[in-house]
């Protein structure tokens, strides 16, 4: 009797390890594309970021959350994928876009106070004719 509630203990255990590690996800639209992005909004999760990934599905990204709007930059230190980012406001409006190369400390910064990031595997924003003054859908519940 003792063996099953230990062994019971130990497997809800587990479980609970198992569902804290699963990241948690939104769905993003951009006009008539739709995203499914990872969301790191707490300081480890946006310093891990996307590091040490061999591949990304394409209509995956990871949606940086942050408490407070600031220009923030971007590196790829330890980052194996090229990547794009859409730097977004407040209210879902992409500031601006850049692409960032692999294993790379470039800085890439926002071009004003920004309350999210997007990134997607590189090229992804060119080949949908993604630009500055396009509105993500989204974002805003992510932060909750």
């Amino acid at each position: 009797m003792k063996f099953r509630s230990v062994q019971a203990v130990v497997l809800t255990a587990f479980s609970f390890s198992v569902i804290a590690q699963t990241p948690k996800t939104v769905d993003l639209s951009i006009g008539m594309y739709r995203i499914q992005a990872e969301v790191a909004a707490t300081q480890p999760a946006r310093e891990l970021g996307l590091m040490n990934r061999k591949s990304m599905p394409q209509q995956a990204g990871m949606l940086f959350v942050f408490e407070q709007p600031q220009t923030y930059c971007f590196w790829m230190k330890n980052t194996l994928l090229p990547l794009s980012i859409a730097f977004i406001d407040e209210a879902g409006q992409i500031v601006n876009l850049a692409d960032m190369q692999p294993m790379n400390e470039t800085s890439h910064c926002a071009a004003k106070p920004i309350r999210y990031a997007l990134e997607m595997n590189q090229g992804w924003f060119k080949a949908k004719g993604i630009k500055a003054g396009a509105t993500v859908k989204g974002v805003v519940p992510a932060a909750k």
